[in-house]
């Protein structure tokens, strides 16, 4: 499957415009990343939303991006930007005992996403396999989940109980 046909595929589930680059290797997409969190954020403005992603076993998101980064030897660039972690906020919701992201959502939310897989071990098999478009998808809707996780949050959840960080190290 090309790029294009993927973006096409990936547009059709998205709310938002879809931007979709092939690379040689894993350091492309981390500048890429670096520049658009220098260029495109305002630590004003802006925060960085996850769900679960300080934590290595339950998550992964930013101990991975540190992690890729430093091997890399590029900057961290999120050093402006605030991060709030959703998982510390649906907590002021009966989530029914649920605790990860597509149970909370269910519970919460409800909607049907683009998500082509029941389990999230499925979307390493894609990988493997290099059957980018489910694998992408699955990215999507976790994507539009955390969102929509944020924006429910916001409607219910006092400010103060968001818990915002900066991601900043202590030593620049």
């Amino acid at each position: 499957m090309n790029r294009y046909t993927l973006v096409r595929a990936l547009d059709e589930e998205s709310t938002g415009t879809v931007q979709l680059d092939v690379v040689a290797d894993e350091g492309e997409p981390l500048e890429t990343i670096a520049s658009f969190v220098t260029n495109q954020l305002d630590g004003d403005t802006h925060y960085v939303t996850a769900f679960n992603g300080e934590t290595w076993n339950g998550g992964f998101d930013l101990p991975f991006c540190r992690t890729r980064f430093l091997q890399h030897g590029l900057r961290w660039p999120f050093g402006d930007i605030a991060y709030a972690d959703m998982i510390q906020v649906v907590d002021r919701f009966n989530t029914q005992d649920q605790t990860d992201l597509v149970g909370v959502y269910d519970i919460l939310v409800g909607e049907e996403t683009c998500d082509p897989f029941d389990d999230s071990a499925e979307a390493v098999d894609a990988f493997q396999a290099g059957d980018w478009l489910p694998l992408c998808k699955h990215n999507l809707a976790d994507i539009q989940r955390t969102r929509k996780l944020a924006e429910l949050a916001g409607q219910f959840v006092a400010q103060s109980d968001f818990k915002m960080k900066n991601l900043q190290p202590p030593h620049r």
